[in-house]
């Protein structure tokens, strides 16, 4: 587990006040990379079924790790244990939520999508009190956990009766923002400490999904009798840099500046999902949407507060 590393001091060397720069940079790059997923899931999905748009998102992706490990001189973990934990690991982070992400595109905009995903803090933090003995549940993270679903029924617009809202769609969006804690969750419970590096547990993660992909696709999904070139540019793109790329920034950052400052990218999300979808896609937007979203990530900021121990 990475440490947060001590905030540099006023006399900071030039090349202190470059590595901060950056970071921040990296730190955008991420944001945007990840805002734009939800738009490139889209365009994916109007060439190519969601389960092949998952595919091939996992086969650019893992072959961007598996070249970081090349690089690296990094090896996939052994042991038939760890593997199989590996495997339930990546059907819950990676093949089932890139799935039901795809198609709820199939029917809501990729702004909902985005906002739904602001979500996963809201879900990790209910379930944390469940799961984890260890994480006491606080005034402010209850209030904070109350106030972000309040927030999501404000971007639904449960006040006028859910009108003009894909239940469906949102329904399979909120499922996979869901799915990404009750991952995280079962790795902490069962492939922490394990001595391999996350890089190489996330390459072995992607590969395991990747094979779960190219064996459920082909039982649902024809194969393509053409293949559109932008829809394949996205899916590619989804993959290389929306899962393989940011992967490497993700744990970068962590190394760098530690888990909390890392995971405060997950507010920007949203922001850029919202904007991209509004501005590149002609997605309408309702005053409810951002509003709701505001509030959502709001909540999702308070769960995250702990008390400090004595």
């Amino acid at each position: 587990m990475s440490t947060i590393t001590a905030p540099p001091t006023r006399s900071a060397s030039p090349a202190r006040a470059r590595a901060r720069l950056d970071w921040r940079l990296r730190f955008a790059a991420l944001s945007a990379i990840w805002g734009f997923s939800f738009l490139l899931i889209k365009v994916g999905t109007d060439g190519y079924a969601p389960f092949q748009v998952t595919l091939g998102r996992l086969v650019f992706g893992t072959a961007v790790l598996m070249a970081a490990m090349a690089v690296k001189r990094q090896r996939l973990p052994r042991g038939a244990r760890l593997w199989g934990h590996m495997a339930v690991a990546a059907f819950l982070l990676n093949a089932l939520p890139f799935s039901l992400f795809a198609y709820s595109e199939l029917t809501i905009p990729s702004t909902l999508a985005g906002i739904c995903n602001a979500t996963s803090p809201l879900w990790g933090m209910a379930l944390s009190l469940v799961a984890l003995s260890e994480d006491r549940p606080t005034r402010v993270r209850v209030a904070g956990l109350a106030l972000g679903f309040l927030g999501v029924l404000t971007v639904l617009g449960a006040w006028q009766g859910f009108h003009g809202l894909d239940a469906k769609g949102t329904a399979l969006a909120l499922l996979a923002s869901f799915s990404y804690p009750v991952g995280w969750i079962y790795v902490r419970r069962t492939l922490a400490g394990t001595g391999n590096s996350h890089l190489a547990m996330t390459g072995g993660q992607l590969l395991l999904a990747t094979v779960q992909l190219a064996v459920v696709t082909p039982l649902f999904t024809d194969v393509p009798r053409h293949f559109a070139l932008v829809p394949l540019l996205a899916v590619a793109a989804l993959g290389a840099l929306g899962t393989g790329l940011a992967v490497l920034l993700q744990y970068g950052l962590v190394a760098e500046v530690g888990p909390t400052t890392a995971q405060m990218v997950t507010y920007f999300i949203p922001v850029i999902a919202t904007a991209a979808g509004v501005a590149i896609l002609g997605e309408s937007l309702h005053w409810s949407t951002p509003v709701g979203a505001v509030i959502v990530l709001t909540g999702a900021a308070l769960t995250q507060i702990r008390m400090k121990r004595s």
